[in-house]
């Protein structure tokens, strides 16, 4: 899976949704419900760091794969809403498949 562009791209991108689910589903709770910020500041860090690293696979996948501008625009889209880098590698997943 980590070989080609598009196999590193579904493994960060699962990691990302990850990391984002956690940070609005736990951390986010433990900062304002229970007064605990520390695990938005390691969640969000790190967060923020597999996304850069998530973007950075979209750039090297649209340029290995010559994708249009509306495909990266979709990608960065997906990053943005929960569960949306999920359903993206089902499709990236056929598309990996086919290649």
């Amino acid at each position: 899976m980590l070989k080609t562009p598009l196999g590193r791209l579904r493994f960060i991108g699962f990691t990302e949704g990850v990391s984002f689910l956690v940070l609005l589903g736990i951390a986010m709770p433990l900062k304002y419900v229970w007064d605990w910020p520390l695990g938005v500041t390691v969640v969000g860090g790190l967060h923020g760091l597999l996304f850069v690293l998530y973007m950075a696979a979209v750039g090297h996948v649209a340029i290995v794969h010559r994708w249009p501008l509306l495909r990266i625009l979709v990608a960065f889209l997906a990053s943005l809403i929960p569960f949306g880098t999920f359903v993206l590698d089902a499709r990236w997943k056929r598309e990996q498949a086919a290649l």
